[in-house]
């Protein structure tokens, strides 16, 4: 059996029972046995596995003798592991993944099934169909987009009314395709450092303190296990600069729902002097980001408060508040391709509720003449835009800022090197688009006390 396999075949089923995260399970200590070689196949057929679910399951429902509702996750995660080698991994063997698809049902005690995972597979594997390819796939309407990009139709059509087809067809194209690795340099010395180590970069696309994995694992190297370097998608360094942007040294600073820490440090780094204050929900979470901000040896002062944002047990006003809420996470589905099967139309209002109040809560906190910075990893306008407009209808102390501005004072600066910032707002905020961009879909509002 095929370490690689095995591995995949077991964290998709733990994303489809315990709606776990692939990205996480893949970096967990369980796995770290793996081979270099290993690790590099088991991604690959998770995560195209995630991305490409629709269609595979389209396939073997057409091959199946049983509808697809009937069979367990251990037989449905099995035909779909061998059919994706068959359709995306042309230096793989049928055979190969045939066998050690019905392999891994026996070794799941799913014996009995066996006979019938290993017909299903000779039929789909008898059909001479090519090599996907993602450049081939012209979709002329948001069904047929949905349907060659492997995403929920719902999705789809909300990205063509709010964005055009030509942006939802760069966003769905975006999602199925292995995004590139971003990083922050948190030394002068650390480009060279990667570089020596043998890892090729290129420049940021948005920021110059940004650069771009073309060959090589950064974290297998001194500068990141030194803490020199943080991998972080250029969008989210942006929103970090821009909730940075003017900070009088000395500021208190408040990050409402700061784990995993990304943009907590990345402020920490832009503010030296400044003292802040990250408060994280779940304990678990504020144990990983207090290991994050240790390691790191920020400059700033760092103080992790475990409580919900929505009452926070302090009053002693902040400079800057950056509220970067809980979401669908919609912009982040090449990262998290899973998320497109389990997102529901309906939880996005009970979403919106949550991030309401959080930022109502948010607002609360900043002195006057500060300012607070709400963002998502959400393309969905109930998260983004409706949230500020409903908090500023009821608020008349807060204006919003034009971030068109604030990004004309960071090019000034010399920090972005983005040359069309006009397509990086929409209206007052700031909308990354993923294809349209090459990074993440963020949202961001900047909304200063009167």
């Amino acid at each position: 059996m095929s370490p690689a396999r095995a591995t995949a075949f077991d964290v998709l089923l733990r994303v489809e029972q315990e709606d776990s995260y692939a990205s996480e399970l893949l970096h967990a200590s369980a796995y770290d046995n793996l081979s270099t070689r290993d690790h590099a196949l088991t991604t690959e057929l998770v995560m195209g596995v995630l991305r490409w679910r629709a269609r595979l399951d389209d396939e073997i429902a057409a091959a199946s003798s049983q509808p697809l509702s009937k069979l367990d996750p251990e037989i449905l995660v099995a035909l779909r592991l061998a059919l994706y080698q068959f359709r995306y991994l042309d230096r793989i063997p049928k055979r190969a993944a045939l066998n050690e698809s019905v392999e891994l049902v026996k070794q799941a005690r799913k014996r009995s099934a066996a006979s019938f995972v290993n017909a299903v597979l000779r039929k789909l594997a008898a059909v001479a169909a090519p090599v996907g390819e993602v450049a081939a796939i012209q979709p002329s309407s948001p069904e047929a987009l949905a349907q060659g990009f492997a995403h929920p139709r719902w999705l789809v059509e909300r990205w063509v009314e709010e964005f055009g087809m030509a942006a939802a067809r760069a966003i769905c194209e975006h999602d199925q395709k292995v995004p590139q690795t971003a990083i922050r340099l948190r030394s002068a010395n650390a480009d060279a450092e990667l570089v020596r180590e043998g890892i090729t970069l290129s420049r940021g696309a948005l920021l110059a303190s940004a650069r771009r994995v073309v060959d090589g694992d950064v974290t297998k190297t001194r500068a990141f296990n030194a803490g020199q370097v943080a991998i972080q998608d250029e969008a989210s360094q942006l929103v970090a600069a821009l909730a940075s942007r003017n900070a009088k040294d000395g500021a208190r600073i408040l990050d409402c729902c700061a784990a995993p820490g990304g943009k907590t440090l990345a402020i920490a780094d832009r503010n030296a002097q400044a003292t802040i204050t990250a408060v994280e929900l779940h304990p678990h979470r504020a144990r990983l980001l207090q290991r994050l901000v240790k390691a790191a040896h920020a400059a700033a002062a760092i103080q992790i408060v475990v409580a919900d944002t929505r009452s926070l047990p302090t009053s002693i006003g902040f400079d800057r508040v950056l509220a970067d809420v809980p979401c669908s996470g919609t912009g982040t589905l090449a990262r998290n391709p899973e998320i497109k099967w389990r997102l529901r139309a309906e939880d996005l209002h009970d979403l919106q509720q949550r991030q309401t109040a959080i930022l109502r809560s948010a607002l609360g906190q900043v002195l006057p003449g500060g300012r607070v910075i709400y963002s998502t990893c959400s393309l969905e306008k109930e998260e983004n835009e409706d949230v500020v407009e409903a908090i500023l209808g009821e608020n008349e102390s807060f204006r919003l800022i034009d971030c068109r501005d604030e990004l004309e004072q960071l090019r000034a600066s010399g920090e972005v090197v983005w040359a069309d910032l006009d397509s990086l707002v929409r209206g007052p905020y700031l909308r990354t688009i993923p294809g349209v961009h090459p990074c993440d879909g963020f949202f961001a509002a900047v909304l200063e006390k009167t």
